[in-house]
């Protein structure tokens, strides 16, 4: 059965975890949705010292969240004290009115641009890892014409910013197991991709990831909000088993991934301090064989959308 405890929550969320060699708690916030506050700065601040003070220390953000206006956001509400890990990324950019939100920046000089709107964003000298954006792996945006470029130039460009001291590690998003193979040699310290319980067909990316001491950190771990495609709340053992541990359906399913696998980190995302609180005390609820093996009978499918 499932139970939830969130005594030790606000102590080291999910518990710890390494990250490119730092110890984090291994449930992080994900910045994206505190571009909806726009207007609301203030509120956005509070949710970042919201985070800190549950005991989360990595933030997941990128310069194209909101144009700006995230990593702006951050570099004012966190302090050097707070011990944050600030993971951003690179790859796109943003794309004022057109078909989707984003648009890739995949080439050299577009991803070393990306890496220094970053550091002026959030107003540091080094970002702790950058995460190559590609796309390879769906759901999102496919390369087309010039955004079409080989891995090797890419990490070229990305192991020069981390020799220069701009970056301390390389990460990847969104991409395939013959991309991450290929970037073994360069030392890549996490991998970012679409993954949760109903969407499992990067299972043998995360097994190399396991064995090559990469931390794995899925971004839609509940499924996908794009209509038509699974959702982790929607299944009844997942149901039955926040019925058990009273909890949410959405906690079951983030406290599967962090039961699945011991480098497995969660990024959550969201604009309300309320969803903020549930998301850490996911990390408190635990998952015993018998429902962990119920879960895990629940069949997987890929998440394919055409949306950025």
């Amino acid at each position: 059965m499932a139970s939830s405890d969130s005594s030790n929550a606000s102590a080291r969320p999910g518990a710890p975890g390494l990250l490119a060699g730092r110890t984090v708690s291994r449930v992080g916030y994900g910045a994206m949705q505190l571009s909806r506050l726009r207007e609301d700065r203030d509120a956005v601040v509070a949710i970042l010292r919201r985070a800190v003070e549950l005991g989360v220390d990595h933030i997941d953000t990128a310069n194209f969240y909101g144009d700006g206006f995230v990593n702006g956001l951050i570099r004012e509400a966190l302090r050097p004290e707070d011990g944050v890990t600030v993971v951003s990324k690179v790859g796109a950019t943003p794309n004022p009115g057109g078909p989707r939100p984003l648009r890739l920046a995949q080439r050299p000089e577009q991803l070393r641009a990306e890496v220094e709107a970053n550091l002026a964003g959030l107003g540091v000298d080094q970002i702790a890892v950058v995460n190559l954006r590609r796309a390879d792996a769906g759901p999102g945006l496919r390369a087309e014409g010039d955004q079409v470029v080989d891995l090797d130039d890419q990490l070229a460009v990305m192991t020069a910013l981390r020799d220069e001291g701009k970056i301390g590690a390389i990460g990847l998003s969104s991409v395939s197991l013959d991309v991450l193979r290929r970037a073994l040699p360069v030392g890549i310290v996490c991998v970012q991709n679409a993954y949760s319980l109903v969407a499992r067909g990067d299972e043998e990316m995360l097994e190399l990831c396991l064995a090559e001491g990469i931390a794995w950190v899925p971004y839609f771990p509940l499924g996908s909000a794009v209509p038509g495609l699974p959702k982790v709340t929607d299944e009844p053992a997942v149901i039955a088993a926040a019925q058990a541990a009273d909890c949410t359906p959405a906690q079951i399913g983030l406290a599967w991934i962090l039961h699945h696998a011991p480098h497995t980190h969660l990024i959550p995302g969201t604009a309300d301090a309320g969803h903020l609180q549930a998301n850490v005390d996911a990390g408190a609820v635990k998952l015993d064989e018998e429902t962990l093996s119920e879960l895990d009978a629940i069949p997987a499918r890929p998440a394919r959308s055409s949306q950025g």
